[in-house]
């Protein structure tokens, strides 16, 4: 572990030369991405949590990081040993960091932020609860620029263009129709910071970030005028004409001097704060009307295309092609796996496609207790064999030419215990019942969570994590603005949503099961009682029939997984080897 105390030390220094108490470091970057190219890991840099969420706080005298329940276990384990305190979010007495400071600093004092880490939704937030304490927030200048010696540099690497048979539908008629729709709100313009948003208007896709496709850049588009800004090298001359026939590209850095000149005085301008850093917010003129909402984008690449879908049903058929060699050759394995090499040969059948581009995030492979831990990720200390009786938690995916994958299976090395293959029974129905419900159109996903959790709850089990999140076409993995969870979002189900459908239980020092399949929504049927929409499972990958206590089992429920094996065979044994194939038979058989 680096020595925390020393950079914790280091920061101190700064906010003592700027008369600061309190500073917050928010672990994002400028465009608030879940997760972020290695020069904004600040949060790891300085706590040790490489956590995708979280928020720290710097005082004088103290240091804590705050986490939700994903997180619980991992953040004790990563900051053990350093003055960091662990602040379990939404449990009993826990404040979160902004009831914390303003409980804890006195009149006058001054809390710190870098303003590009920070939301305007965020400052609102900070701003209202401070007045109440007569606590000043401050924007700082980045300290870590200072303080962080061998801070990587801003990324800026090349950009991969669709062709319109893969997306499907084109940058130009994007833009219109995100031009039109920002008209009808009354707005002359509308400003993107959401880099997946922004990659997915301009049918492009990067590599700043790792597993996630996107590029550092900010987009304006006004009625007339669309300006990109990121870094201009990054573009080879060919995709240089072609985005000239539809934008402006600038610098990255030209963005704040641009926007203070762009804008006439009877200009309004629709962005979202969530989304938008206050120094963006500040270098806009006060004579332009600001009209907050979500992304215009955001929706539109929440609901994918007939195209965009198909591209995922093929995603999805190569990626259960590899998960089938994958799991197949695990069970004639010769030698023992380990956790590290086990994900490496699930990576390893995958590049076996030419479509293949990479890994949809960093696989989670974990054994026995590390399974308990639901965003585990295994490195050289921590990797454990595959030996004896055990249950072992693997969530991966793929980035392929034609979509992203996200597929979680709980496996069996060794003997199933009943406490085993109860906990993965009870997952695989709520898994089933979700993914089986029909729902009127206009429902939101917090009101079909307690479907996968009903049967977890009447054994007095549940988990802490959401249900499903949203996935990109080609994309981030994590998408919204859908999702299924207890939280309630008021964001209803659509039509060519993509969503996760992923329960578990999670018995610390134990094992932890987890099942996931990607769903999408699609028409079931109209009646006199309004339209309905269901969804249809995307996933092929068989489940482990070893862990399925058939007694816990309905008829129905039983028939639902005999259907989905007997699906997931038709749909693959064509393209897997004889031996392969094989395989696949006896594990889909007839429960």
């Amino acid at each position: 572990m680096p020595n925390i105390e020393l950079r914790l030390e280091a920061i101190r220094a700064c906010m003592r030369s700027k008369q600061i108490d309190a500073w917050i470091i928010t672990g994002t970057d400028p465009h608030v991405s879940e997760y972020v190219a290695p020069r904004w890991r600040t949060r790891e840099w300085i706590s040790g949590f490489t956590g995708s969420a979280g928020t720290v706080v710097v005082t004088l005298d103290k240091a804590l990081l705050w986490v939700d329940s994903r997180y619980f276990i991992q953040g004790a384990q990563q900051i053990e040993g350093s003055s960091f305190e662990l602040q379990k979010l939404e449990t009993p007495g826990v404040l979160n960091h902004v009831q914390w400071l303003s409980k804890h600093l006195s009149s006058g004092a001054r809390v710190g932020v870098e303003g590009q880490s920070l939301t305007i939704s965020s400052n609102r937030v900070l701003l209202a609860a401070f007045a109440q304490k007569n606590i000043s927030l401050v924007y700082t200048a980045d300290w870590f620029e200072d303080v962080w010696t061998d801070r990587p540099p801003r990324p800026a690497g090349e950009v991969t263009s669709l062709t319109i048979e893969v997306a499907g539908t084109s940058a130009a008629h994007k833009i219109e129709k995100i031009q039109n729709i920002c008209a009808s709100y009354g707005c002359s313009h509308t400003f993107i910071s959401s880099l997946d948003d922004i990659a997915w208007i301009l049918n492009l896709r990067g590599s700043d970030i790792a597993f996630n496709p996107v590029f550092l850049s900010y987009l304006l588009i006004g009625k007339q005028q669309v300006v990109l800004f990121t870094d201009s090298q990054r573009f080879t001359t060919e995709q240089k004409e072609g985005l000239s026939e539809i934008l402006e590209i600038r610098e990255y850095e030209e963005v704040f001097s641009y926007l203070g000149e762009a804008f006439e005085n009877s200009s309004v301008l629709y962005l979202s704060n969530d989304k938008t850093n206050v120094r963006i917010q500040e270098s806009i003129p006060s004579t332009v009307r600001i009209i907050d909402g979500r992304d215009i984008s955001t929706d539109l690449k929440a609901c994918k295309s007939p195209i965009e879908i198909e591209g995922m049903r093929r995603a999805h058929l190569l990626d259960g092609i590899a998960m089938v060699k994958f799991l197949a050759t695990v069970s004639r394995q010769k030698s023992v796996y380990t956790e590290l090499t086990l994900a490496e040969e699930l990576v390893r059948c995958r590049k076996e496609h030419t479509e293949y581009l990479g890994p949809s995030f960093s696989p989670i492979a974990g054994f026995g207790p590390h399974g308990a831990l639901a965003h585990y990720s295994a490195n050289e200390s921590s990797s454990v064999e595959l030996v004896g009786n055990g249950l072992l938690v693997l969530d991966s995916g793929g980035q392929y030419v034609t979509g992203t994958t996200d597929v979680t299976r709980t496996l069996l090395f060794g003997e199933a215990s009943a406490q085993m293959k109860q906990d993965y029974t009870l997952v695989l129905k709520g898994n089933l019942a979700l993914a089986a419900q029909r729902f009127p159109t206009g429902t939101c996903g917090y009101q079909l969570d307690v479907l996968a959790r009903q049967f977890l709850w009447q054994a007095g089990c549940s988990y802490g994590h959401g249900t499903g999140h949203g996935v990109g076409f080609r994309l981030n993995v994590h998408e919204g603005p859908q999702n299924v969870s207890p939280k309630p979002l008021a964001v209803a189900l659509e039509e060519g949503m993509v969503i996760s459908d992923e329960p578990g239980i999670y018995r610390e020092g134990v094992h932890g099961v987890r099942i996931e399949n990607l769903l999408v929504v699609q028409p079931f049927i109209k009646t006199e009682f309004g339209e309905f929409l269901a969804f249809d499972v995307l996933t092929l990958c068989p489940f482990e029939r070893k862990l399925i206590d058939v007694a816990l089992l309905t008829e129905k429920e039983r028939k639902m997984v005999d259907a989905y094996h007997g699906w997931v065979y038709a749909e693959l044994h064509d393209a897997l080897s004889e031996e392969d194939a094989a395989w696949l038979r006896e594990v889909t058989l007839p429960l």
